[in-house]
């Protein structure tokens, strides 16, 4: 299925990137999200969506880890107030309200519980709670409504750079409901020193290590490479690189943001991945297709 374009309209409301910034989806969601630093409550509070029901983020750092609060209120003013005073480790907290119809009681916490549940599920931050939020029930027809909700709420939080809701994770089960397309392209990657062997696909725009992919058991480099040795180490914690002999395996399958991070993985130490991805059945390396994809499009005319 062809997914339409979407446009996010952001508002920098102190005329700079690093002040208050406001999204919202012109025309296709009446949701409002507002970014405010902690330095900024005063003026944050201040504004008229802070009156409103909404759910509410903290993020900040918590005993030396990048933590998420999660939480919901029948006013963000009165419940961001609280929090300044009783929790001292944020310093960033993004409100979520409506712009149309108000959100109610049991609308922000029906999304409290998604959210603090996708949050755990994913794993990429440390969640900081009391009590797990219970969620709420919800009629068929208000529960559909939250969910379109909440998935422009995952849609306009990464152009924010807040990725904290995006599973990297692929479900390539047969019965998941996004199935591999048929334009998907397949690479592999071998280390023969170490008997290792792994395959990856390109497919819309995303380079996908597949489930069963082999990688080395341990960070191998002495080049303590300030991203990829931490993802290394992330993906052991979270079960997606699991043990098997002398090797670790991707127990799923797994989107990374580049190719030369997937061969770093796997490899142990960093690695080019235009040049150590292989094009299945072919011997050409990634970079060289990419290359050629590129030509074709440039002799089309549409580069």
């Amino acid at each position: 299925m062809i997914k339409k374009g979407r446009s996010i309209e952001l508002f920098f409301v102190n005329g700079t990137p690093d002040g208050m910034v406001t999204a919202t989806i012109p025309f296709q969601w009446s949701g409002h999200v507002l970014v405010t630093r902690r330095t900024q409550l005063k003026e944050a509070i201040s504004r008229e969506e802070a009156k409103r029901p909404g759910v509410y983020l903290l993020i900040g750092d918590k005993d030396g880890e990048a933590s998420l609060y999660v939480g919901e209120t029948d006013e963000l003013k009165n419940r961001l107030t609280q929090h300044a005073s009783s929790k001292d480790w944020w310093d960033t907290a993004i409100l979520i309200t409506s712009n149309g119809e108000p959100l109610n009681k049991a609308h922000v916490r029906y999304l409290e519980h998604r959210m603090f549940s996708d949050a755990k599920w994913i794993n990429k931050i440390a969640l900081s709670y009391g009590q797990a939020p219970s969620g709420s029930p919800l009629s068929e027809a208000a529960r559909a409504h939250m969910d379109d909700f909440l998935e422009n709420i995952y849609l306009v939080l990464p152009a924010l750079r807040f990725d904290l809701f995006t599973a990297q994770v692929k479900d390539d089960s047969p019965s998941a409901p996004d199935q591999t397309s048929s334009s998907a392209v397949y690479f592999t990657f071998d280390v023969p020193k170490h008997g290792i062997k792994s395959r990856a696909r390109w497919e819309d725009g995303k380079f996908i290590v597949e489930a069963g992919s082999m990688a080395r058991a341990t960070w191998a480099s002495s080049a303590q490479h300030p991203t990829y040795k931490p993802l290394f180490e992330e993906l052991v914690d979270q079960g997606i690189l699991v043990p098997q002999g002398p090797h670790r395996i991707f127990a799923k399958s797994y989107v990374f943001n580049s190719t030369s991070a997937a061969a770093a993985v796997i490899s142990g130490r960093p690695s080019s991945g235009p040049k150590s991805w292989i094009l299945e059945h072919t011997g050409q390396t990634y970079g060289d297709w990419e290359a050629d994809q590129l030509e074709a499009l440039e002799q089309e005319g549409q580069l």
